[in-house]
C-alpha cells in the first residue's frame, strides 16, 4: 500500500516513527484511543469458540513422526516438549526481551532504527509504510550472528545461548521434517541450507485500551522455512484453521513450531504455512501486563540468500508438476516486506499454477 506524499495518514505514520519510542511510548503517554494508523477492518473469520481443532504436541523425547507429519501437512503448527532447551533459559530469554522494552524511552531510542544493514534493529511494525493499518506491538530484530556487543545489555547474557540451543534444536527438527517428506535425515539441513541462518523477532506487544480496533499481529505466514516460537504465559497467538480462528494456548515449558512460506514451496504445497495472528489483549487482569515472544525464523541469509535458488524438490513431487518457480530467499523477502502484511500470502507471486508454460521437472530440484 503506497501513501501519497501529502495525505494525513503519512503524516500521522511519520510523527509516530519519528519518535522512535513506539507503541510502548504511546502506552507509557496515557493514550485512551486507538490512533486511526492502527485500525484494522473487522477479519470475516471468526475465532473458533469450542476446542474441537487443537494444536498437536510433540514429544521430542519420544517422537512420533506420524503425527509430526500429520501436523505440517495440515495445521502447519504444532508445539514440542521435552526439547531439550532449559527453561531457566527459556525464562531469562522472555525476561530480558521484556527489560529492554520496559526502559525508558530514552534507552531504547539508540537501537531505533529501518537500516536493514543493521544486524541488531529496534522499531516499531517493520511494514509500518507498506501495510493497510499497523499493529499494536514493538520488535526487536536480531540478524543472527549480530555481536553481542551490538545487542541491548539486557539481552547479551541469554540470548547467545538461547541462539545457540535453538541452532542444535533447528538441527533436530528439519531430520525429523525431512524424514517426514521421505528424505534422508540431514537433506533439509545439509543438503538444502534450510540451517544456514537464524534471525530472532523479540516482540513486545503492551496493553492496548481499545483491543477490538486493532491487531497485535495481523494474518499473515511467515518468510522462513522453519519458525520456533518462545512464548510467555499471555496467550494472544491464533492459527487460521479451515474459516476459523483457533487458539494457540501457553504450554509451560513448550515451544511452537510452525512451517514456513519457503518449507512450503520446497515441499510442493506437502506441508502447509498456516496463516497466524496475534490478538491485542483484551480488557481485564491480562491487560495489565504487555505479551512477549520471540520468533526465530530459520532461512538462509547472507550472500547465499541472494545467490541459492529454491524450487520445489524433485523427489518430493515426484510424478507431480512443480507448483511453484525457483526463487531465491532475498527476491522473496523483497516481495514479503514491499507488500508488507496485507493480508495475502507472498507465495502467490511464485505460484505455476496459472503458468501454461510450467512443467513437471524444469523447476524441481534434484536430491542426493
Amino acid at each position: 500500500m503506497e501513501e501519497d506524499s501529502d495525505s494525513p495518514r503519512l503524516s500521522q505514520l511519520k510523527a509516530f516513527d519519528d519518535t522512535k519510542a513506539g507503541v510502548k511510548g504511546l502506552v507509557d503517554a496515557g493514550v485512551a484511543t486507538v490512533p486511526p494508523i492502527f485500525r484494522h477492518p473487522p477479519d470475516p473469520h471468526a475465532a473458533s469458540a469450542s476446542a474441537t481443532t487443537t494444536i498437536p504436541v510433540v514429544d521430542l523425547g519420544r517422537p512420533d513422526l506420524g503425527l509430526l507429519r500429520a501436523a505440517a501437512e495440515t495445521v502447519g503448527f504444532f508445539q514440542i516438549v521435552n526439547h531439550g532447551v532449559p527453561a531457566e533459559l527459556l525464562a531469562e530469554t522472555l525476561a530480558a526481551v521484556r527489560r529492554f522494552n520496559e526502559e525508558p524511552a530514552e534507552a531504547r531510542r539508540p537501537y531505533y532504527t529501518r537500516d536493514p544493514a543493521r544486524r541488531v534493529r529496534y522499531h516499531s511494525n517493520f511494514d509500518l509504510f507498506q501495510s493497510p493499518a499497523a499493529n499494536w506491538r514493538d520488535t526487536l530484530f536480531l540478524e543472527m550472528p549480530a555481536p553481542p556487543e551490538e545487542m541491548p545489555p539486557q539481552c547479551r547474557a541469554a540470548v547467545p545461548e538461547y541462539v545457540r540451543q535453538l541452532r542444535r534444536l533447528g538441527a533436530r527438527l528439519l531430520e525429523l521434517l525431512s524424514e517426514a517428506l521421505g528424505l534422508h535425515a540431514g537433506y533439509l539441513e545439509r543438503d538444502d541450507g534450510c540451517l544456514d541462518g537464524m534471525v530472532l523477532a523479540c516482540h513486545y506487544y503492551p496493553p492496548c485500551p481499545e483491543p477490538h480496533l486493532t491487531m497485535g499481529t495481523t494474518r499473515h505466514s511467515d518468510p522462513s522455512f522453519l519458525t520456533v516460537l518462545l512464548q510467555d504465559g499471555v496467550g494472544g497467538l491464533q492459527v487460521l484453521h479451515g474459516s476459523r480462528w483457533v487458539d494457540v494456548p501457553p504450554l509451560p515449558g513448550a515451544l511452537v513450531v510452525n512451517v514456513g512460506d519457503l518449507l512450503q514451496l520446497i515441499s510442493n504445497d506437502r506441508f502447509k504455512s498456516v496463516e497466524h495472528r496475534v490478538v491485542a489483549l483484551t480488557p481485564g487482569a491480562a491487560a495489565a501486563v504487555a505479551r512477549v515472544s520471540v520468533a526465530c525464523f530459520f532461512r538462509t541469509t547472507g550472500a547465499a540468500a541472494a545467490t541459492r535458488a529454491y524450487g520445489p524438490i524433485a523427489a518430493v513431487a515426484t510424478d507431480e508438476e512443480a507448483r511453484y518457480r525457483s526463487v531465491t530467499v532475498a527476491e522473496f523477502l523483497a516481495h514479503y516486506k514491499d507488500k508488507g502484511l496485507d493480508g495475502r500470502s507472498a507465495l502467490g507471486r511464485f505460484s505455476l499454477l496459472l503458468s501454461p508454460s510450467s512443467g513437471p521437472s524444469s523447476n524441481c530440484k534434484q536430491t542426493n
